[in-house]
């Protein structure tokens, strides 16, 4: 009771839930084409209720969509903090509904209304429509994940250019593809809509060449300040049973609306001036779970130890081009092999035998370049397997054009390192570790102690 007294309390939506509960403007509309779009709802521990139609509802009970209900949000973090067993479906729940709450509140700022029609040409009725290609994007966005999400992303095969394919690339090909004649199909979509695949997919790879409107709204599900964040750091934070990821998501939402690029002209989501402490408070928190769960030192150990055995098991997903093939695979199927495999990463994941951290850095330097590599010929000198996890990734982009945006008194969008000295300070936290197996642990520990490390 307390825990979700807690989560309840700081992200109560009563006010936008009452803003965009119905959408009456267009189920007038769709009334008098003859046809009713109905709305369902189920209770959510983050947001309460959350609302789709039953256009989106016959989405959700497609087999693709179910197969997020096997694919967990955070991989193997349950062997560390064991109420992490959510998954990407209700996360995606989420999102979808985040995402209807940043566009209505967007909405309900007529200036807002006068910039989307002076720059995209919106009438009334075209901003509802679009409201329901938001939410379908935001809906769909994670269905190409492979299983146990990220963590299993290096066994996409290579495509052109030297790069491997990536879970965006096998949603757009399950939305053009296997989801097509669901969407498309749909009499409600069919008669009134009329959206098609190609859009939905247009808002998710912020395609530049599908106009000006479909990469502004494309902020919606991938910014810096988007409702996939929005969402994960609340969900994740009350699943791992942490505190760190909590920020005041009701006040987000009170205080999202559109600047100006003061560089462009270009039309940007931000956050108004006056609440530009709650972005940086959102920041803070992604910063904090980042740094204390998602790089915890025994959770990446499994992250490590997964990405070996799914390597053992599987070598390499099919491409996006066998999507079919790519969707048999989920986290259910691969722990049927986990478990009955003899290989050492199956044998150690069952019996929680994880690695052991032995060094750690937090930003690398040249002079720790050479302790690794002193590390590194020491342990194998003795046959000791030297594992160095470098997660090749930062919590935020500091970057101050990638960064949330503020929006000043008359409407000119500047980046939240303006206003925050504590963005500045942060820095770009990265982690560097030096693994052993747990058999190797004491041994590698002398070496360490012995070179004064």
């Amino acid at each position: 009771m307390v825990a979700q007294a807690y989560f309840h309390e700081p992200i109560n939506l009563t006010h936008f839930q009452n803003q965009y509960r119905k959408i009456y403007s267009f189920r007038k509309y769709i009334q008098k084409r003859g046809v009713l779009l109905d709305w369902n709802e189920v209770r959510d521990p983050i947001h309460g209720f959350i609302e789709f139609t039953d256009f989106e509802k016959s989405i959700i009970s497609h087999p693709i969509f179910q197969r997020l209900r096997r694919i967990k949000q955070l991989a193997l973090t349950e062997m560390v903090y064991p109420a992490a067993t959510h998954t990407r479906f209700e996360h995606s729940l989420g999102v979808m509904h985040v995402a209807d709450a940043m566009f209505n509140t967007i909405r309900s700022y007529e200036e807002n209304n006068n910039i989307l029609r002076d720059k995209f040409q919106y009438e009334d009725i075209g901003l509802e429509r679009e409201l329901f290609v938001i939410r379908l994007a935001a809906l769909l966005h994670d269905i190409g994940h492979s299983p146990f999400s990220h963590s299993g992303e290096d066994l996409f095969p290579i495509k052109s250019g030297n790069k491997r394919y990536t879970h965006e690339d096998y949603t757009v090909a399950l939305i053009k593809g296997p989801l097509r004649e669901k969407i498309e199909g749909n009499p409600h979509n069919k008669a009134n809509l009329r959206i098609s695949s190609d859009e939905i997919a247009q808002v998710l790879e912020r395609d530049p060449t599908a106009g000006a409107s479909k990469l502004f709204w494309g902020s919606i599900i991938s910014s810096q300040l988007d409702a996939d964040r929005a969402d994960y750091l609340l969900r994740d934070s009350y699943h791992i049973g942490v505190k760190y990821g909590i920020y005041d998501l009701a006040r987000i939402l009170g205080t999202i609306s559109i600047g100006t690029h003061p560089e462009t002209d270009d039309p940007v989501i931000g956050i108004n001036e006056d609440g530009w402490q709650n972005a940086e408070a959102m920041i803070l928190a992604r910063y904090q779970i980042y740094s204390q769960v998602i790089f915890h030192d025994v959770r990446r150990s499994y992250d490590i130890m997964l990405h070996r055995a799914l390597k053992s098991i599987i070598n390499e997903y099919p491409p996006p081009s066998e999507i079919n093939e790519f969707v048999k695979y989920d986290d259910y199927s691969v722990w049927v092999n986990i478990l009955t495999s003899n290989n050492y990463w199956c044998k150690s994941i069952c019996s929680r035998n994880h690695l052991k951290c032995i060094y750690k850095i937090e930003n690398l330097s040249e002079n720790h370049e050479a302790n690794l590599d002193q590390i590194s010929k020491s342990f194998g000198s003795k046959g000791i397997e030297c594992i160095k996890d470098d997660p090749g990734k930062t919590w935020y982009d500091l970057d101050p054009s990638a960064g949330i945006m503020i929006i000043d008194k008359d409407g000119h969008a500047h980046p939240l390192s303006h206003y925050s000295r504590i963005m500045s300070l942060l820095g770009n936290t990265k982690f560097t570790r030096v693994y052993v197996k747990s058999e190797d642990y004491e041994k590698a520990k002398k070496i360490i102690a012995r070179l004064g490390l």
